[in-house]
């Protein structure tokens, strides 16, 4: 590509946009829902017209260079023939506690139909101040001795990813934060396979809990179905929370052998799901260990991350610039896209 003077006087890229068009360009196109509303923002802010396809090309072409840059990065750290593999650049580390969460996204990918993406999120943990205590809407309450803790400062890593990258991805993030070396790390999931098996691949001595929303919801889904009637089944279904809630897996466990046989798979494997996962659901222990019970914030960024600029009406997106736009959102959602930006072009 050819630059003429003038086009280098003024800083052009070989597209003809200036950095700084094209910086507020890929930023609109990362938050907006669509590449359209993206435009309109651009040319509002800056004062010249720029296109839908504009903004797309700009977009996903930073996206490639964020996807490739990760690519590498993997490569370097996993060849099993390197003698000493360069490390990710620390950023935004984390000192004292971290939490790690994956889960997974659907996304539409032309001529595939819906495909899964996973997204792991770390988090810095700290104890909650007295202002942000909300009192329990029922009888499962903290104890004055079990810290009540908040998870923030989150960065993501998401992908059309096997479970194996995925792992990958995983462990890659963690080293940007400094996981390894912090004193403290739990790790809070749904008790998807595949995320038990890599999390413990990467981190063979962190505590990993089943996620308390997860069970809740595990629990009425069973009460439903043996339960027609609201009164038994609530009384049921808040019986064995408050078993779990206190510590007495092997009460729910009692009380789910003695549910009658169902040929309902679903119903089966959700009762079956606790008997697997009750070395996950000790959740006194998880709790005086000032340890996070709730993976809210990877539910929230599958909804931020992914759906909120993923999920659109149409033919959905060409794989690999789905690919490219999860690896900006990553960068752009994890706090890092002005960092990422100078460094990545």
């Amino acid at each position: 590509m050819l630059f003429f003077p003038l086009d280098q006087r003024l800083q052009l890229r070989a597209d003809q946009w200036s950095g700084g068009v094209a910086r507020i360009s890929t930023r609109q196109g990362l938050r907006g829902k669509s590449f359209e509303g993206a435009a309109e923002a651009v040319t509002d802010a800056v004062g010249c017209a720029i296109s839908r396809e504009s903004v797309r090309k700009i977009t996903q072409g930073w996206g490639a260079a964020v996807e490739e840059e990760r690519m590498e990065t993997a490569r370097r750290v996993f060849t099993p023939t390197a003698v000493e593999p360069a490390m990710p650049e620390r950023m935004k580390p984390i000192e004292q506690q971290a939490s790690i969460s994956s889960d997974g996204g659907m996304v539409h990918i032309r001529d595939e139909g819906w495909k899964e993406v996973k997204l792991t999120v770390i988090s810095a943990v700290r104890s909650k101040r007295a202002s942000e205590i909300t009192a329990a809407t029922d009888s499962r309450r903290y104890a004055p001795y079990e810290p009540q803790m908040m998870l923030e400062d989150h960065s993501y890593q998401v992908g059309l990813w096997d479970a194996d990258t995925a792992g990958q991805h995983q462990y890659l993030e963690s080293l940007r934060r400094a996981v390894p070396d912090c004193p403290r790390v739990s790790a809070v999931a749904d008790g998807a396979r595949w995320i038990e098996r890599v999390t413990e691949e990467n981190f063979p001595d962190v505590m990993q809990i089943i996620d308390w929303f997860h069970v809740t919801e595990k629990m009425w889904f069973i009460g439903q179905h043996f339960f027609p009637d609201k009164a038994p089944r609530t009384q049921w279904v808040n019986a064995r929370l408050n078993e779990l809630w206190h510590g007495d897996v092997h009460k729910t466990l009692a009380a789910l052998d003695q549910l009658p046989d169902t040929s309902d798979d679903l119903i089966t494997s959700a009762v079956g799901y606790f008997a697997r996962q009750q070395h996950r659901l000790v959740y006194p222990r998880f709790r005086i260990a000032g340890c996070p019970i709730g993976s809210g914030c990877v539910e929230s960024g599958i909804n931020t991350v992914v759906h909120h600029r993923m999920k659109t009406q149409g033919r959905g997106w060409v794989r690999q610039n789905a690919q490219c736009m999860l690896a900006a959102l990553s960068e752009y959602h994890s706090g890092r896209f002005l960092q990422a930006w100078r460094s990545i072009q």
